[in-house]
């Protein structure tokens, strides 16, 4: 696989992001994205190796589009310069959680897990009950030496400790948390040699894991919202 014509295409498309660009250089995005699923089918099968709940998925089933939502936002470039994908049990949906990268050049690529999206608020209530109820098994995962030196939890997060929880509980600021996730950088250098970012990613991706299935554990029961 040749992730560096991937990183290449994305430069081009951050720098012309236009309609006109995009139509004119069909041939080379379907080339990039033919790449970037063969690498998410690489990533399936290995990941499988330690967490088979994964190994039924499509790469494009995985994969999220170029095209940008450009309503509520201020930048109105057309396109996100970006390869994404979520690999989990259920594929791309936010829950249950899973491993996540993005390919984005300039230094802004990274691998991920955990639960990123703020918005569900009975997904918010279940991680923060199951955190107060499992609160040791929390501290052990984020003590793990290896989770340490790779991992800091992320999230949006409230300033106090919601109502209904216990202010005093040793894992009082990962109450305060909306959601919780892990973000591992990845510079444009490290796509040179394919197979040994793949290699490197996996371990990346099998370190994470403790902490996606405490997640997942917690919204066991998530029913995601149904679109009206």
């Amino acid at each position: 696989m040749n992730i560096q014509l991937i990183l290449n295409y994305l430069t081009d498309l951050s720098r012309w992001n236009n309609r006109e660009w995009y139509h004119a250089h069909k041939a080379e995005y379907k080339e990039a994205n033919a790449q970037f699923e063969s690498l998410i089918q690489e990533m399936i099968l290995r990941i499988g190796e330690f967490d088979g709940s994964v190994l039924h998925n499509q790469p494009k089933d995985l994969t999220f589009k170029l095209v940008r939502d450009t309503r509520f936002s201020h930048d109105k470039s057309p396109y996100n310069p970006a390869f994404r994908a979520h690999i989990s049990s259920k594929g791309k949906l936010p829950v249950p959680v899973g491993y996540y990268l993005m390919i984005k050049p300039g230094g802004q690529s990274f691998l991920g897990g955990g639960l990123f999206a703020d918005m569900f608020k009975d997904a918010t209530a279940m991680v923060r009950d199951y955190i107060a109820a499992n609160g040791r098994e929390w501290e052990e995962i984020l003590d793990n030496p290896d989770f340490q030196k790779y991992f800091t939890v992320k999230g949006t997060a409230l300033k106090r400790v919601p109502a209904g929880y216990d202010k005093e509980h040793p894992q009082a600021e990962f109450l305060k948390f909306k959601s919780w996730y892990l973000e591992y950088p990845v510079a444009d250098a490290a796509f040179a040699d394919g197979d040994a970012f793949l290699n490197h990613a996996v371990t990346i991706f099998q370190i994470m894991k403790p902490f996606n299935d405490y997640l997942n554990r917690a919204l066991a029961d998530f029913k995601m919202p149904e679109r009206k």
